[in-house]
């Protein structure tokens, strides 16, 4: 049963809590407030394209593999803020469901966030992948429809040598591991890109990786991966 954001525990935000009331289905109603805000750290995630996703050297505009992406993240905040509040050591986990071309918008998308976060760094997180905060991620706010849930929850990541892993209770254990490149020591980069993750792309591909919550079940092992360091922040 869903609980108050408030208290602290691991709990699912009514709708009517989510975020902001302004973070409702149209994405013209969210607004960005530019807030003091960076985040250092590393992003990875597992979509259910084929190896290698599209999306990165296309920007978005080439069609997702199978006509539509389905995909788990994580965040891995090694250093940031929200304002007065630390983020550092935080992580979180996202799920995100697009119909089409990531370009064209229209995304699904769930937060997962770090249970030991305060309730100022959960805000403000929360903010900052809404778009709301401005900076790198105000573009979420045109691209995201629809934010289908909230949650403190104990979210753990891995990162093993050539191996990443976000592992949310039952509801995702996801794995991916570094496409090795010519040279087995060092995996296959895309460099110099213009994704909005950041310009250098290790390519992954799934190991066992299951997903399931909010009514979505996604098995997307030996699908394509991605892992790139992040160095986001809020507008100058």
């Amino acid at each position: 049963m869903a609980k108050d954001h408030e208290t602290g525990r691991a709990d699912r935000l009514p709708v009517s809590q989510r975020i902001d009331s302004r973070v409702a289905a149209d994405p013209k109603r969210r607004q960005m407030r530019p807030t003091d805000w960076a985040i250092k750290g590393e992003l990875f995630l597992n979509c259910n394209c084929t190896v290698f996703c599209p999306c990165v050297v296309s920007l978005g505009q080439h069609p997702p593999t199978e006509g539509n992406c389905k995909a788990w993240m994580a965040i891995a905040i090694d250093e940031g803020h929200y304002e007065g509040a630390d983020l550092t050591g935080l992580n979180v986990g996202l799920l995100a469901e697009i119909p089409g071309r990531m370009a064209e918008g229209n995304w699904k998308v769930a937060v997962y966030v770090d249970e030991r976060a305060s309730e100022p760094a959960y805000q403000g997180l929360l903010k900052i992948l809404s778009g709301e905060a401005g900076g790198t991620t105000g573009l979420f706010t045109m691209l995201v429809s629809e934010i289908i849930g909230a949650e403190r929850e104990k979210v753990q990541i891995m990162r093993e040598g050539p191996r990443r892993g976000l592992y949310i209770g039952r509801k995702v254990q996801g794995e991916i591991e570094m496409i090795p490149g010519a040279d087995p020591d060092h995996p296959v980069v895309m460099s110099n890109t213009k994704y909005w993750m950041g310009p250098d792309v290790i390519a992954a591909r799934g190991l066992k990786s299951k997903v399931r919550d909010y009514g979505r079940v996604w098995d997307l092992s030996g699908k394509s991966g991605e892992i790139c360091a992040i160095d986001w922040k809020g507008p100058s």
